[in-house]
């Protein structure tokens, strides 16, 4: 009989090596000749995690436990330690251990690859029709971020607001009014930006066009052209109003003859607004050097010509609509969707610096050339904690990882689960067992977990 591993090996078959600055904690990381974000990640995490908790406590703040979950999970996600399930090829009886993952929403980067090309698959095969479809992206002013990310309940109705502006402006450019014609969207609200900051904003795909009926009762699409310019400056300056307006009427917002302000006390307490503030603002929440602006790294020249003139722009609202998929392009409207449902964490962007920093790669480069930010091991937590009828678990696995534990990879024989293994001990006489065939036999174990399809959202390009 034949057992392998699948996802995570239970450790790291390669020797710890310290990283540390002068004057700093040192911080343990697992080397490995093609050191991978998976591999030290988790390591980096559960260092840091305890000294952010003491900072916070140091002044006299806590984090919240779904915050605390988060994290706990991610430390177990896909490791053997914490449970696995057992499959046997039924033909030629060969093994594999499969590693639970946790699920979770917040930022696990493999979790939340599974959710993007699971959502992306519904969406492009059951919602979506085959009609032209565009992608809409709107941004908040930095108070209204923080707002709702404090306060999520409130952005059911913003939602709403712009719901109707949108579908209203389709349905009169088609030439009909929003009584006799209808379209349709798809939101995803993403509480990132590609430098790891906290950034609430709406992604959504709506038809690009309008539905009307016939006289026999009939449905007709009615396709429209792009937003120009000016349709995106006053489409943006009427959200900002009616989205203002509707915050003021629920006491949130409050206006005097030159400014806005957010109304509550109750939104400067908790433990989490010295976090969610500093990520907001691209600063740094904890450590000695708190309040500072994150460092950043350039590595192209800075471009002088404007690149957002698609863009409608009013008071911090930001409204862009230059992407879409024709009715025939149904693999980039797929790419759209995964684009849209994406983890608010790319691995492939992230590496540690030679001095044990985290480094992160811009999505896009800023105007300024700026392409990537660096994080102190302990700020990137806190930029963690900030952020906080489907394809079966086997599909997922196979879509996303490319990992099919239905099939033998032996033999091509069918595969099914024989075992669900969560008792501690079981599980650490099992791995002890698979560590000394291990030793016996020259070589690595297989790779841990194969990282997400690449090349799927390359080629989009909006303001994140």
């Amino acid at each position: 009989m034949r057992t392998t591993v699948a996802l995570m090996s239970a450790a790291p078959p390669w020797p710890p090596i310290v990283v540390s600055e002068p004057g700093t904690p040192q911080f343990d990381y697992y080397a490995n000749p093609n050191r991978q974000s998976r591999e030290w990640a988790p390591y980096i995490v559960d260092l840091q995690h305890d000294m952010l908790t003491a900072q916070l406590a140091a002044q006299g703040s806590l984090l919240p436990s779904y915050v605390e979950r988060e994290f706990e999970a991610y430390l177990k996600c896909g490791r053997l330690e914490h449970g696995f399930l057992r499959v046997r090829c039924e033909r030629c009886h060969s093994e594999q251990l499969v590693a639970f993952s946790c699920k979770r929403r917040g930022f696990c980067p493999s979790c939340g690859a599974r959710r993007m090309a699971e959502s992306a698959a519904l969406l492009v095969e059951e919602v979506f029709p085959k009609r032209p479809t565009r992608q809409w992206v709107l941004s908040f002013p930095y108070p209204l971020r923080f707002l709702f990310a404090h306060r999520p309940e409130v952005m059911g109705r913003v939602l709403g607001i712009v719901y109707r502006c949108i579908a209203t402006h389709l349905a009169r450019k088609a030439g009909f009014s929003p009584r006799t014609a209808q379209t349709g969207a798809v939101t995803l609200i993403q509480r990132f930006g590609s430098a790891l900051n906290l950034n609430v904003h709406f992604h959504m795909l709506f038809l690009d066009g309008a539905y009307v009926e016939r006289h026999d009762g009939s449905l007709r699409f009615r396709w429209v052209k792009a937003a120009t310019s000016a349709e995106l400056a006053r489409l943006t300056q009427t959200l900002a109003l009616r989205i203002g307006r509707s915050l003021e009427r629920q006491g949130l917002l409050e206006r005097d003859a030159e400014n806005s302000y957010l109304a509550g006390d109750e939104l400067e307490a908790g433990p989490m607004a010295q976090l969610l503030g500093a990520s907001i603002t691209y600063r740094i929440a904890v450590g000695p050097h708190q309040g500072r602006k994150v460092f950043t790294l350039q590595t192209l020249p800075g471009c002088e010509e404007p690149f957002d003139g698609g863009t409608g722009k009013v008071a911090g609202f930001s409204l862009h609509a230059g992407v879409a998929a024709r009715a025939d392009q149904r693999q980039k409207l797929e790419r759209l969707c995964r684009y849209i449902s994406r983890p608010a964490v790319s691995e492939k962007r992230l590496s540690l610096t030679p001095n044990g920093n985290v480094r992160y790669q811009l999505k896009t480069p800023y105007r300024d050339g700026t392409t990537h930010v660096i994080f102190e091991p302990l700020d990137f937590i806190a930029r963690l904690a900030a952020l906080g009828a489907a394809m079966t678990w086997a599909q997922r696995l196979k879509r996303v990882f490319g990992i099919d534990i239905q099939t033998c990879a032996a033999c091509g024989g069918a595969v099914r689960i024989i075992a669900c293994i969560e008792d501690p001990q079981v599980i650490e006489k099992i791995l002890a067992h698979l560590d000394k065939k291990t030793m016996e036999s020259p070589g690595l174990p297989p790779p841990c977990r194969a990282p997400p399809q690449r090349g799927l959202f390359d080629s989009l390009h909006s303001p994140g």
